[in-house]
């Protein structure tokens, strides 16, 4: 196998045979090739996309390049969910332990940020002691005494997903439909899963902006999973604002903990959880329709069964016991906040999700290149809702930040992210579709 050539033919729009993607993947994984030429075959792939047949041989290839889990002693359905990336998407953390309470086995295998968007791994690591890469062994055990364990990927699980993974976040290749229907099944197809429910985010936050590229991203996915035998549905979500009403990594953990505790609820978080809890409980067939399958999940939280289930999660993954009780214990905060005045009276009507991302980019949250360190103490909380009703010098969003002249530009970027307007807007509903 000659990678130049590989990534010649792609590059000039040829389909690639079978054989030809599995050697290629089998190079990357072994280390035989330069992030160059990843690079470049992801770009090739940008540009040329690739046929159906294409996306399976390239998920298969990547989810072969190391072990693929069993899980025949757990007595439970083996389920999980993925997001495609949004801002402010802190899903993953309470929607596990929600599932898992409710009696799914959930071994979700998330990853770090791509691009402007926030990674599942960047927030757990703002957790003290949290083992986001324990072994094979340690992964089983805490899924079967816990219920579900959050982890990324570790050296022998979908090896070759991770090396491409981290070279697409810093050569704009991440919003190509085949290398992201290849990551997400791959990493899935690995973690030996019998139902999957995807989020697929649309809106000027998400790397599908438009819907109909949502829609197409979706259907792949959908496609490309069930002919994998894994029992698979997508629901495609609004992403024109945060999520949360925090964007960083230790604010939207705070965030997450205060979510299951009962501390707070945001409202569009509120229904993107229940909706994506249903539709794992439905599909795995712990209830029988949408509406018995949220209440079950309603009761799981409200009980305090699923902060119980994430509080053993953190604990036998090395991180703090009594992490859910005291947070401000063990998540460290910025040295500096800093409130974001409204420009003026009005509506805030409409904001740029994708520059809020950038911006906790910019406070250091996110990465500029693989190797880079995060600053999880940064990024923004108590960020106000569109449709909300602000009078000028209004607090919509506090900046955490490592320093004062941090805090000034992060400041003034975020309040340039919002339009605020006379009249009120109508907001597109969160949950826009289901394939």
């Amino acid at each position: 196998m000659i990678p130049q050539e590989i990534i010649r033919r792609k590059r000039d729009g040829d389909e690639l045979a079978a054989a030809d993607i599995s050697s290629f993947i089998a190079a990357l994984a072994a280390g035989r090739l330069s992030e160059g030429q990843i690079g470049a075959f992801a770009m090739a792939v940008w540009f040329k996309g690739m046929s159906r047949a294409e996306i399976v041989a390239l998920t298969l290839a990547m989810a072969d390049s190391g072990d693929r889990l069993q899980w025949a002693d757990i007595d439970r359905p083996i389920a999980d969910k993925h997001s495609t990336g949004g801002v402010g998407d802190n899903v993953s953390l309470m929607l596990a332990p929600i599932a898992a309470a409710c009696g799914l086995a959930v071994p979700m295998i998330s990853g770090r940020g791509l691009g402007h968007t926030g990674g599942t791994l960047d927030k757990l690591e703002s957790i003290p002691g949290y083992l986001i890469t324990p072994d094979a062994d340690l992964f089983h055990k805490v899924v079967k005494e816990a219920g579900c364990a959050i982890i990324g990927q570790t050296g022998t699980l979908a090896p070759a997903d991770g090396r491409l993974y981290a070279v697409r976040d810093v050569t704009a290749t991440v919003d190509s439909i085949p290398l992201i229907t290849a990551s997400i099944l791959s990493k899935k197809l690995a973690a030996g899963l019998e139902t999957l429910v995807l989020d697929v985010k649309v809106g000027n936050g998400a790397f599908m902006a438009d819907r109909g590229q949502a829609e197409i991203l979706a259907q792949s996915l959908v496609e490309v999973a069930n002919g994998a035998g894994v029992k698979t549905s997508a629901l495609i979500t609004d992403m024109n604002q945060p999520l949360a009403d925090s964007a960083g990594n230790a604010v939207e953990m705070r965030n997450c903990l205060d979510f299951l505790a009962g501390r707070k609820r945001d409202t569009r978080l509120d229904i993107v959880v229940f909706a994506f809890a249903a539709e794992m409980l439905v599909k795995s067939g712990i209830a029988a329709s949408p509406d018995e399958a949220e209440g079950t999940a309603r009761r799981a939280l409200s009980s305090g069964k699923a902060a119980e289930v994430f509080a053993r999660m953190v604990s036998v993954l090395g991180g703090p016991a009594d992490l859910i009780e005291n947070p401000d214990r063990y998540l460290v905060r910025a040295p500096v906040e800093k409130p974001v005045p409204a420009a003026r009276s009005g509506w805030l009507a409409a904001c740029d999700a994708r520059g809020i991302g950038v911006s906790v980019i910019d406070l250091g949250g996110g990465r500029r290149h693989p190797a880079a360190r995060i600053d999880h103490r940064v990024g923004f909380s108590e960020l106000l809702p569109l449709g909300t009703r602000v009078n000028a010098g209004e607090p919509i969003a506090l900046v955490h930040a490592a320093d004062d002249a941090a805090a000034e530009r992060a400041a003034a970027a975020l309040a340039m992210h919002y339009r605020i307007t006379e009249d009120k807007p109508e907001l597109t509903p969160v949950i826009a579709g289901l394939i």
